[in-house]
């Protein structure tokens, strides 16, 4: 929890101390910042729709840049290095706050529980998510009368396997973060044991690819489950 708040206030730091007072003609740092916030903001777009991506710019990039520090804060100096034994066990002083599962359930939690119902309820409705999750999805002419109402507890039966896969997302976005975090630095730790010197350099590029994919992973989901909702609703306003 340390390392977390540690890093979260030194990322805070930094961002205002590259941007400053925001210019009309961006300085160097400000457009540092900029290049980063538009790439995210490109990526995510044809996912969440246009609609969206004004207000959801903020939570994925927070999300993103939360993840992807606090996923490179292992190999920090004296990150996941110093500790005592306890009762034969050898605790770290300090650790990457995602290889703490508590971390990165409260994750999963904010993106697939909290921000997703507030945007589905927000921008699409109630009434969208219920005929989503629960809607014929057949269209009547195509399929005739008799096999249209056929199917409607086939769809409401498909709309509670839904609903109970919105139910473990928390659950799968946690052990994906966790489980890549803290195997990397399990990994780390057991080369740097073997060889101090050298060897183990490779496996620190490959953690830095891997933070980097697995921030870029938890963004996108978070991303793809709001807008399979929303954008929806667009499509079956624009039909």
């Amino acid at each position: 929890m340390v390392t977390g708040w540690v890093i979260s206030a030194i990322l805070i730091l930094i961002v205002r101390l590259l941007v400053k007072k925001p210019q009309l003609v961006p300085h160097r740092g400000q457009a540092v910042v900029e290049n980063v916030v538009s790439s995210i903001r490109d990526i995510m777009e044809p996912i969440v729709g246009k609609k969206l991506i004004g207000p959801t710019s903020p939570l994925l990039l927070g999300i993103f840049t939360f993840v992807l520090m606090h996923n490179w804060s292992g190999l920090l100096p004296g990150v996941g290095t110093f500790g005592t034994f306890d009762h034969g066990h050898f605790t770290y002083w300090f650790r990457p706050a995602n290889s703490d599962f508590n971390t990165t359930f409260a994750l999963g939690v904010i993106s697939a529980v909290a921000a997703w119902a507030f945007f589905v309820f927000r921008y699409a409705g109630p009434g969208v998510l219920l005929k989503d999750l629960f809607g014929n999805k057949a269209d009547r002419n195509d399929v005739g009368t008799g096999i249209w109402v056929a199917l409607i507890p086939i769809f409401f039966a498909v709309g509670l396997i839904e609903v109970l896969s919105i139910a473990v997302r928390p659950f799968s976005l946690a052990f994906r973060l966790y489980g890549n975090v803290f195997g990397g630095e399990n990994l780390l730790t057991n080369m740097t044991t073997l060889v101090a010197y050298i060897v183990p350099t490779p496996f620190y590029f490959l953690e830095l690819l891997i933070g980097l994919v697995q921030a870029l992973v938890f963004t996108l989901l978070t991303a793809v489950y709001i807008g399979l909702i929303c954008n929806h609703g667009d499509e079956e306003h624009a039909h």
